[in-house]
């Protein structure tokens, strides 16, 4: 008979999450378990519980592992060029991380985290996109984009992007489709910005 291995097991914690996220990936959030999870890293059911209370602890840690991954892209990313190629590599990187990462991104922005890690959630959403706003302030500050609120400009723009990589995730058009529309989408809506002032 095999036995659950002992607690000591290494990074339990990180090992569940990418169990965890492996399973979003391919099942769905409504597949994910500890009690699975347990089993498929070999520990006793109650080891998962010593790092996530219950399954809406071990989403919200996922989230913000997403928005973590996702704020390093922009970090590792070496941005440089006019402000029009700055928005597009921008917009690029998050419709490619949407595109790769769709049940990931749900989970991410979905309303359902619980209230105990709100406001870290918060923080790590702000921290993700405090590039992206930036870059639009910029813009703002040069005479590219309208005065107003950026992150509100961010959010539209985001919405936009968002909705093309849903459309390549549902079948509704191929990456190579998307990748054109992404630009001439960036190209308006820098355009729109401009026309507006």
């Amino acid at each position: 008979m095999n036995r659950p291995r002992a607690y000591h097991h290494g990074d339990l914690r990180a090992e569940l999450l990418e169990r965890a996220e492996a399973t979003l990936r391919t099942s769905g959030v409504d597949s994910l378990t500890l009690r699975q999870l347990a089993r498929e890293t070999g520990v006793s059911h109650a080891a998962p519980n010593r790092h996530f209370r219950d399954k809406q602890a071990l989403l919200d840690a996922l989230a913000l592992v997403g928005f973590e991954r996702l704020a390093a892209l922009y970090a590792d990313a070496a941005i440089d060029g006019t402000f029009p190629e700055r928005v597009f590599a921008t917009a690029r990187i998050h419709f490619r991380f949407a595109v790769d990462n769709p049940a990931l991104l749900t989970l991410m922005f979905s309303r359902k985290n619980s209230a105990d890690v709100g406001t870290e959630l918060a923080a790590a959403m702000q921290q993700t996109f405090a590039s992206a706003i930036t870059l639009m302030a910029e813009g703002q500050s040069s005479g590219e984009v309208v005065p107003g609120d950026p992150v509100r400009l961010s959010m539209l723009l985001a919405a936009a992007v968002h909705g093309l990589a849903d459309f390549v995730v549902s079948g509704f058009l191929t990456e190579d489709v998307a990748e054109e529309l992404l630009r001439e989408t960036i190209t308006n809506f820098i355009l729109g910005f401009r026309l507006q002032s």
